[in-house]
């Protein structure tokens, strides 16, 4: 099922754990440009498949493809910085490669971060501690993004601006970005393509096709009265076909 254009590909991916089914035969495709966000409920098997993708999972079954000398920036949805470790921001954004110190402070620049590059890796706060997290993925220069809940905990106004930040990345560098995210209105309006997952595909499409699904419809019911109300599809990149 791997095309020319793709960077990353699953083919029937499968994985349990304790005898549960975590992801059962899941497949799709990154392209190349894409933005593809992935929502689900909780425990339907994101984050193992992000980690399945990275490898630091290895599935039960089923077949993960990447593009020869892909680079790839990655973004865990948890980092909690050791309170015993007297490390500072640059020291971290350092740590186990080589920087060009011009690109590092251009990075930070562009993610907000170039004022804290002296500050105590744990005296940030969590939005603080989201845009470094971000800020070291740019810095291998990625071709994928890949994202678990790069909002987590932060307040309305801090996902905002982390969204945008994303979006403005992802348009004006060119990586392909993989997004988990749980906030419907930030999704249906910045990603190309959505994926539902619930252990298994329940469908992935354009956001304005997915909206209509009767299964994402199921899945997210609670919300869909909400998200009918303020939907607006309107980000300014093309669609492939």
């Amino acid at each position: 099922m791997t095309t020319n254009k793709a960077l990353i590909s699953a083919e029937n991916v499968s994985l349990k754990h304790e005898q549960k089914t975590v992801l059962d035969k899941v497949s799709f495709e990154l392209k190349q440009g894409e933005f593809i966000t992935i929502i689900g409920p909780n425990g339907a098997g994101k984050s193992s498949l992000i980690k399945v993708l990275l490898g630091l999972i290895k599935a039960d079954s089923g077949k993960v493809w990447k593009r020869k000398n892909i680079k790839i920036g990655y973004t865990p949805q948890s980092f909690i910085p050791n309170p015993f470790m007297p490390i500072c921001v640059l020291d971290f954004l350092n740590l186990n490669q080589k920087i060009e110190k011009d690109f590092l402070h251009k990075t930070a620049q562009l993610t907000g971060i170039d004022s804290l590059l002296n500050s105590a890796l744990k005296n940030l706060s969590g939005g603080e501690l989201q845009r470094l997290l971000l800020t070291r993925a740019l810095l291998c220069k990625p071709d994928v993004l890949i994202l678990d809940e790069p909002a987590q905990n932060l307040d309305v106004n801090g996902q905002i601006q982390l969204y945008k930040l994303i979006q403005d990345i992802h348009q004006q560098q060119g990586s392909a970005v993989l997004m988990i995210s749980h906030d419907l209105h930030r999704v249906m309006r910045e990603s190309t393509q959505v994926l539902c997952l619930y252990h298994h595909i329940c469908c992935m499409g354009q956001p304005e096709t997915i909206i209509k699904d009767r299964q994402f419809n199921h899945l997210f019911a609670e919300q869909m009265d909400d998200l009918m109300a303020t939907y607006e599809h309107h980000h300014n990149h093309s669609h492939e076909h």
